[in-house]
């Protein structure tokens, strides 16, 4: 393969810190790059210089005669004044774009709900997004950076753009380097993988499962990498092998050797123990949707926004629930709802009286009142413990110690609050939270700001967290992570979605939802049943998606009856587990055959 850049002895450093300290690296046409590492440690930096946006202090960047680079940078570089043609077409005629097939595909997978004419400045931050983007991946360029590309998109449009970058080059052409902590990206577009680390960057074959299991070896032979990162990485693998199965068909991830390191690493959640405690903290009862409807006052058209209508939804003591939708779909209402701060138009909301919900937003409102004071303060003012893990792996932690969990060094406790870096309030918060003991927990968008080692602490701390949790995140890989099952907002109705984040995508291809926000641009594929067979199957499709949802909330019950029964009746309790069983299995058959009729319906 060709050469097209490369970069040698290149030293950065900034006056307290040595950022890079002699890195040499190359890139050829046909690699596909995905770089990870600790925020701080210069991912960005690294983007720059080889991108040729910044000089290093010493070394060098040459890049091949006639190679052109494409660069999309972290912050919005888009001018108010500006508009969507503008931006994205810079200026040429609609006969000279329109017939173009990439610049076709681009606004139609990127921009379909964007408004053609509209100024840049009234648009919102994920439109911006993808404005930028669609300018960006409208050019001709042998060589492309993405720096944080998945930032505020949603499920639809990262989904869009890991197919739209894996079939822009053929296999031998082009190359791609990738900032992003969107660990499902990574593993969709990568097929090598550069940890950037203690002032190097390391190379490692494959994608991010390649990548995860190679660094679990490295870890493994190097007596000097501490014993916490290295076990939660073998957390992580261990679900990359069980939570999700596409990533074992990586044809360059070895399967054999995977199987041999996780061989001793337990279930990633105690689920019977996580439902035991959540039902001795929360009761029965968590909270009850029970025929809801709501709806916003007309902004001058004369008529209310529906948002939802006719919607039942009772959530479960230690239920773990990923809310799906495209944005304006109702997923903040919808929150509302659950923690009180929205009351229903119609229908009516039911609490348990032990519920405490708490919620990580998107903005950092728990630290406002802290912003004066070092991180050490504030937690010197919460609990002096906290109760970590479940039965007899449970263990009390200080904040201090849940603080280093969460990457605090000691040094770093002594920093004012207003002086910590994005991820570190996001951290902060999170723990203030925690320590406050909610028994329901609401995380709105809460992988922000946050670098993959990050995601999987946090992850790891959410593993033995014994209540109800309700996540809405862009995030697929967290969101497939933390919870148990996910459910879309399609049209005002909440949909229980069987086949997962898969299955929401299938259903927004087919147009389900568009009143809600962004029309779909894939188009269905044709099904291969007609006439009364179609019919039928729909039909049955619509039975077994009710008989799911009812087998969910039994299965749940069930579980929670557990925590009544006494320890010593052991016959009891092995026929209530049997029971349980058989409730899963015809949970798991229906789902499978759920599967065959969606494929056969296209």
């Amino acid at each position: 393969m060709a050469h097209l850049l490369g970069a040698e002895s290149l030293h950065l450093e900034y006056p307290t810190k040595v950022v890079f300290d002699s890195v040499t690296v190359g890139v050829s046409e046909g690699d596909r790059i995905g770089i990870v590492g600790r925020n701080g440690d210069g991912k960005s930096s690294l983007l720059g210089m080889l991108a040729g946006l910044r000089q290093p202090d010493s070394g060098r960047v040459t890049v091949r005669s006639g190679v052109t680079v494409g660069v999309l940078h972290q912050a919005d570089e888009l001018d108010d004044d500006d508009t969507v043609s503008n931006a994205v077409v810079d200026g040429r005629a609609e006969h000279e774009w329109a017939g173009d097939a990439r610049t076709r595909d681009v606004i139609a997978g990127l921009l379909s709900d964007v408004p053609w004419e509209a100024r840049i400045g009234t648009l919102s931050g994920g439109q911006r997004r993808r404005v930028a983007l669609a300018r960006l991946l409208s050019g001709d360029w042998d060589i492309l950076f993405l720096d944080e590309p998945t930032n505020h998109l949603d499920v639809e449009a990262i989904t869009w753009l890991a197919a739209h970058v894996k079939r822009r080059w053929a296999a031998s052409s082009g190359a791609l380097l990738v900032v992003t902590h969107d660990r499902w990206f990574l593993d969709e577009v990568s097929t090598v993988t550069w940890e950037v680390h203690d002032r190097i960057v390391e190379a490692f074959e494959g994608g991010y499962a390649a990548y995860i299991l190679q660094r679990v070896e490295r870890d493994r032979q190097s007596a000097t990498i501490e014993a916490r990162r290295q076990n939660l990485a073998k957390k992580e693998l261990a679900w990359l092998r069980r939570g999700a199965p596409a990533r074992s068909t990586k044809p360059k991830f070895r399967i054999d050797a995977a199987n041999e390191l996780i061989a001793d690493v337990p279930e990633i959640r105690d689920r019977i123990a996580l439902q035991s405690l959540a039902t001795s903290r929360l009761g029965k009862d968590v909270v009850d949707l029970i025929d809801v409807a709501v709806s916003y006052p007309s902004t001058g058209s004369g008529q209310a926004r529906q948002v939802f209508d006719d919607v039942t939804w009772l959530i479960a003591p230690g239920e773990r629930t990923g809310i799906l939708g495209v944005n304006g779909a109702g997923k903040s209402t919808l929150l509302g709802l659950v923690d009180g701060s929205i009351q229903p138009t119609e229908g009516r909301v039911k609490r348990g009286k032990t519920v405490h919900v708490a919620t990580l937003t998107q903005r950092l409102d728990e630290l406002e009142q802290h912003l004066k004071d070092p991180v050490r303060v504030v937690i010197s003012r919460l609990r002096t413990s906290y109760t970590f893990g479940t039965g007899s792996k449970a263990q009390e932690l200080s904040p201090g110690q849940l603080l280093e969990q969460l990457g605090f060094s000691s040094a770093q406790l002594s920093t004012p609050v207003k002086d910590l870096s994005g991820g570190q309030k996001r951290r902060l918060q999170l723990l203030l939270i925690l320590l406050d003991q909610p028994n329901v927990l609401i995380l709105d968008e809460p992988t922000n700001d946050l670098d993959t080692d990050m995601l999987a602490a946090m992850e790891d701390l959410l593993d033995s967290w014994p209540g109800t949790l309700l996540v809405v995140s862009h995030d697929r890989y967290f969101l497939e992570r933390v919870t148990d099952q996910q459910y879309a907002i399609l049209g005002g109705k909440l949909r229980h979605l069987p086949g997962g984040v898969d299955q929401y995508l299938k259903l927004r291809a087919a147009g389900e939802g568009d009143a809600s926000g962004r029309a779909a641009t894939a188009q269905p594929s044709a099904s291969s049943l007609a006439g009364a067979e179609l019919r039928a199957a729909q039909k049955e499709v619509s039975s077994i998606e009710r008989r799911i949802v009812k087998l969910d909330a039994q299965v749940s019950t069930a579980r929670a009856a557990l925590a009544e029964w006494d320890p010593s009746d052991y016959e009891g309790l092995g026929a209530e587990m049997a029971k349980i069983t058989a409730l899963e299995a015809e949970r798991d058959e229906l789902e499978v055959r759920w599967l065959e009729l969606s494929e056969a319906l296209g």
